[in-house]
């Protein structure tokens, strides 16, 4: 306890160490206002909002008629040509006509074969492509989808419960085609099926056909390709339909001005940069002036030292960043809302746990810091080394031209893995996107990536550890 005591009244009595993690609390307080520009467009798109009070992308060209009460749909269907993976033809009900609304469908898909989908969030495999019937039964409020190859012997694709469902509903055939990845961005696209003759029972309404795109004019509404438009042709009792759009959780890259919660956070990056120098400093300049010698003499148990001095550090700095970050976030959540800029949504857990991670990483970084000095002795030397290892990586990760492999690699296997503590934003298996750090994406999980920072930081202190012991002061 004597040496922990020694060493935190050294660090407190030195202004330039004590000052510096304040600053750097300071600079995740402050720095969010460096990236706020003046809001959204004026006449910025609708963004859909679904269910589960997330964003969606909720397009989709729509054949229907009304159903009244119970009711049953049935259908064979097939893609006209190659589709995109996630090109979508099939069965839906809906709540209602506005984007966002409660639904459930059975479709095909251009690459991931039958799938039972509802409410944007919740996707389940069903079986392969060659299921080419569907079937779409309404009781109550209970959606059953089912899939057959033959119209004769039906696999069940699961029953979901749509709380609230009217009495009331349009039913019908859709197909949708979410932009495809291109590149570092996305390009829109679109898709063409031809369905068999609707089988119907139930208290389907009398009458035609009526086709639409749903979702027109929305935020996640890519459109359609050049020289391509949405619509349906009869074709004997069948139908013809093409379809952009898709029926699934928005991602980052759906909306054009969005932010996340760890975009508030990005005061992270200078405060790395003086952190790195403190924890640098707290060693090296008891080697540059030689109090490192009336140190050693007052406790010759040099590992204890050294810990004491790791455990003062990392204390300090998570104490410091953890109030910042907890003050920022919330403070700048509202102030951003405030300003029309739509934020995704996160909960009070995810909040906190990028808060504390992002402390946690702070902190073990001034220790890997404080290691390195250890080992080089020099302050520039110790200080350019720990830059190039932990900062240089997270910000070429977060450069959107980067390519998204090498993103990927830096974001696993270099301390600028910690990074994903601070993600917010999920990924979706049934998306494809643009899944990169640039847009908020990172590819391990929060305890994972700060596991990475951690195993570079242990090293780095045995290194340390065995270099003290064997070297002259």
């Amino acid at each position: 306890m004597s040496r922990l005591s020694a060493e935190w009244t050294k660090f407190r009595t030195v202004p330039g160490w004590l000052r510096g993690t304040v600053i750097a609390a300071l600079m995740i307080l402050v720095f969010p206002a460096t990236g706020l520009g003046g809001g959204p467009p004026e006449h910025a798109s609708p963004i859909p909002i679904g269910p589960d009070g997330g964003p969606v992308s909720a397009a989709y060209y729509f054949v229907h008629r009304t159903l009244t009460g119970d009711g049953q749909i049935t259908v064979p269907v097939g893609f006209d040509g190659p589709a995109a993976p996630w090109a979508k033809a099939g069965l839906i009900v809906s709540a209602g006509p506005e984007p966002g609304a409660r639904y459930a469908a059975v479709m095909a898909t251009g690459g991931h074969g039958v799938r039972m989908q509802y409410d944007y969030v919740h996707d389940r495999a069903v079986g392969p492509a060659g299921l080419r019937w569907l079937r779409l039964t309404r009781a109550g409020d209970t959606v059953t989808g089912e899939a057959s190859a033959d119209g004769t012997r039906w696999t069940p694709a699961g029953s979901v419960r749509l709380p609230g469902l009217p009495a009331t509903v349009r039913a019908g055939l859709f197909v949708a085609c979410p932009p495809k990845v291109d590149g570092l961005g996305t390009a829109v696209d679109a898709a063409t099926a031809t369905f068999g003759p609707p089988g119907l029972t139930g208290g389907w309404a009398a009458g035609d056909w009526t086709g639409e795109q749903v979702g027109a004019g929305t935020a996640t509404m890519g459109g359609y390709p050049r020289g391509v438009t949405g619509g349906f042709t009869p074709v004997g009792d069948g139908f013809t339909v093409t379809g952009a759009g898709d029926l699934a959780p928005a991602t980052r890259n759906d909306i054009a001005v969005a932010a996340s919660a760890a975009d508030l956070l990005f005061g992270t990056f200078p405060a790395l940069i003086v952190l790195v120098v403190v924890g640098t400093l707290m060693i090296t300049t008891e080697y540059r002036y030689g109090i490192i010698r009336t140190s050693l003499s007052a406790d010759p148990r040099r590992i204890r030292g050294l810990a004491a001095k790791a455990a003062v550090l990392a204390s300090v700095t998570f104490t410091t960043s953890l109030a910042a970050a907890a003050v920022a976030l919330p403070l700048w959540l509202r102030l951003v809302r405030g300003l029309g800029i739509y934020v995704f949504p996160a909960a009070p857990g995810t909040l906190l746990r990028a808060a504390a991670g992002t402390a946690a990483m702070l902190a073990i970084t001034a220790v890997l810091a404080l290691a390195v000095g250890t080992i080089l002795r020099r302050s520039a030397t110790a200080v350019t080394t720990v830059v190039a290892a932990t900062v240089l990586p997270h910000l070429l990760a977060r450069t959107p031209f980067l390519p998204a492999p090498l993103a990927g690699w830096l974001t696993t296997y270099t301390p600028a893995a910690a990074l994903a503590v601070q993600q917010t934003l999920t990924r979706y298996p049934q998306v494809d996107s643009v899944y990169t750090p640039a847009a908020g994406y990172y590819p391990l999980s929060p305890g994972a990536g700060l596991a990475v920072l951690a195993a570079y930081t242990v090293l780095a202190l045995a290194v340390a550890a065995v270099l003290l012991r064997r070297r002259d002061a």
